[in-house]
């Protein structure tokens, strides 16, 4: 058996997939995302597959990476993080400054994004092996199915003029009417019974207007709003004491932990701290990336929730540790989403089944995405995904699709291998920049 788990192969596939024209505050969604498709072949015959971000700078690591894989056991996944690849820190943006919408990036973080689709695909490759679902490599599932969140985002109707791009599906989404239809298109398609708006892109009492019209639409339904860090102090608190009633949590309002810590603790201080009423929660996904982050940001209280992402924390088995730390210092736990396929969704659901704590549904953008590379597409019903107990992780690759979304990949003259919301914007808007955080 040890011979059959050799790691014999590794290819790397990017792909360029149909994105829509979602807005956020750093601009607009490229038409196409890159995204990078892993598999690692066994001696024994098993294949597993993973996923992550496809942009250059992920795919310049992860084909070393991919050479010192070779040889190596599928089963060894601890020596992922021990592989000897070295990251050029002048690609990376927290070098130079400006870290997108996940917070600071930093050469560390880098590489961890490159190890997760390694690991997935070893543990898609071992469950295979062995006849396990991946959830059973990681200790065994505590839920049959994993609810979601619709993720709405404001949007234009299409992409600019003279941009190649998909037909669009959905509609624009510019005001409290249009976020409300989307919202109901989304339940009716794939039963959500919580929703997270993408905010940060108008002055913040328009999207207290939105998220109030959906309030108002779905009573009861817990409700997210995230703005991305574009506000000020002043500005998160006072639409925090204006939501407090209708939203679940306020995600990444103020950007940074201090910036957090005080949102945290003026909130505290205005609901009493006696048990009068709760504050609300703050969840993040931008200043807690990394276990160096976790200290500063739990022992000031900058957090209640944060939102896990395997992708950043460098594979499934940290997403549960991190779930581990949450619960030890009484924080929650939900789950990020970034613009993922199908393989990517399969890891989530299989992780988040592992852990106990995972008491707020989860974020996907899979709805967004029209194109996949799997065989079958992952279904919702009821706004949940039932856990596979199939080997691995359980999902097939459509070789043909796969091979087409390459090509386009292959056939891009630069103008998409990169994400870069701010230059979408600039095709609409001649001169947009990136605003300045605080925004509002």
């Amino acid at each position: 058996m040890t011979r059959d788990l050799a790691v014999t192969g590794v290819r790397l596939t990017p792909v360029l997939v149909a994105d829509p024209p979602l807005l956020n505050t750093q601009g607009l969604h490229q038409p196409y995302t890159p995204r990078l498709i892993v598999e690692v072949e066994t001696a024994g015959g098993a294949t597993g597959v993973g996923e992550t971000y496809g942009d250059t700078r992920y795919l310049e690591l992860a084909r070393p990476m991919a050479d010192e894989l070779i040889g190596r056991q599928v089963s060894d996944v601890n020596a992922l993080h021990a592989l000897d690849v070295a990251v050029d820190a002048s690609r990376v943006d927290g070098a130079v400054g400006g870290g997108g919408l996940r917070g600071a990036q930093t050469a560390d973080k880098l590489r961890l994004s490159v190890v997760s689709a390694f690991e997935v695909a070893c543990l898609d490759a071992l469950g295979k092996a062995l006849g396990l679902p991946v959830h059973a490599l990681l200790g065994g599932k505590v839920r049959d199915a994993v609810e979601y969140s619709g993720y709405l985002f404001y949007k234009r109707a299409r992409h600019p003029d003279g941009v190649p791009a998909e037909p669009e599906r959905w509609g624009a989404a510019l005001d409290p009417a249009g976020v409300v239809a989307q919202a109901k298109a989304f339940q009716e398609r794939y039963g959500f019974t919580s929703f997270k708006l993408k905010g940060g892109v108008f002055p913040p009492d328009e999207e207290i207007a939105a998220v109030r019209a959906l309030a108002e639409a779905f009573p009861g339904c817990p409700l997210r709003l995230d703005p991305n860090g574009a506000w000020s102090v002043e500005t998160a608190v006072r639409v925090a004491e204006e939501l407090g009633d209708v939203l679940e949590y306020l995600e990444d309002p103020a950007l940074g932990t201090p910036a957090m810590a005080e949102v945290a603790a003026r909130l505290k201080g205005a609901a009493g701290g006696d048990g009068r009423r709760n504050a609300l929660p703050l969840a993040t996904n931008m200043c807690v990336t990394s276990f160096a982050e976790i200290e500063e940001a739990f022992t000031r209280g900058a957090v209640q929730v944060v939102l896990a992402d395997h992708h950043y924390w460098g594979g499934l088995r940290s997403t549960q540790h991190l779930a581990a730390l949450c619960a030890a210092f009484g924080v929650g736990v939900s789950m990020h989403s970034n613009t993922h396929l199908g393989v990517s969704l399969a890891a989530m659901t299989h992780v988040a089944a592992t852990v106990p704590n995972l008491r707020h549904a989860c974020d996907t953008h899979y709805p967004w995405q029209a194109e996949d590379v799997l065989t079958e597409r992952l279904a919702f019903d009821g706004g949940r995904i039932a856990v596979s107990d199939a080997p691995g992780l359980g999902v097939a690759l459509d070789r043909a699709e796969l091979a087409r979304l390459h090509r386009r990949w292959a056939e891009d003259d630069g103008a998409f291998r990169d994400r870069d919301d701010a230059a979408a914007m600039r095709v609409a808007a001649p001169g947009w920049t990136a605003p300045a955080v605080p925004r509002w």
